[in-house]
């Protein structure tokens, strides 16, 4: 294992990246950065003032900007925001000098989480659990594609922190023998 790599926590939103991500940065004594409060202060408004005002495709951008700056660094535990996965050069520039771990939870389970935010513009209009559904049923296939995941529903930050310690360490080997059997062609049953 190179214990330099930097650690990026992806996933929906809700799924416990931030929490998750200080935790595990406290544990390591590594440098915590969360994506989405970095790009707040650097535009000096909210994220939701960003959409609102300059467009998600400027907030995009900004992120994209970000992810690169961060791929040049080392040895940091790294909150991405939920839509890094969007554009495969964010998670090819994160897996260049990481290792990326993508954290799951429960619809239900999101919508308990974020329900008393208003930090999230993506679920401001319409009902929450709906707008949940649909946005994750709109990435699952991104999620999908990250090989190391952790499913982060009904445990603590304790065992969440200890499931992400383990995968890093073990250097992704088990995270590219999970992928290989998730795309593994089923046996054939015998005649």
């Amino acid at each position: 294992m190179n214990n330099t790599r930097n650690i990026i926590l992806v996933g929906f939103m809700g799924t416990g990246k931030t929490t998750i991500g200080r935790a595990l940065a406290d544990q390591l004594k590594r440098d915590f950065i969360d994506m989405d409060i970095e790009l707040e202060a650097r535009a000096g408004k909210p994220i939701p003032r960003i959409f609102a005002e300059d467009g998600e495709s400027v907030f995009r951008r900004m992120e994209r900007d970000f992810i690169v700056e961060l791929s040049r660094r080392n040895k940091l535990v790294i909150a991405a925001g939920g839509g890094i996965v969007l554009n495969p050069d964010n998670i090819r520039d994160f897996s260049a000098t990481g290792h990326v771990i993508c954290l799951k939870a429960a619809p239900d389970e999101i919508l308990r989480r974020v329900s008393g935010s208003r930090h999230r513009p993506l679920l401001e209009q319409g009902d929450k659990a709906e707008r949940i559904q649909n946005l994750l049923q709109q990435r699952q296939h991104f999620y999908d594609a990250i090989p190391c995941q952790v499913n982060t529903t009904g445990k603590t930050v304790r065992e969440i922190v200890a499931e992400v310690r383990q995968l890093f360490h073990v250097g992704g080997a088990r995270c590219a023998a999970t992928v290989a059997a998730r795309s593994a062609p089923p046996a054939n049953p015998a005649p």
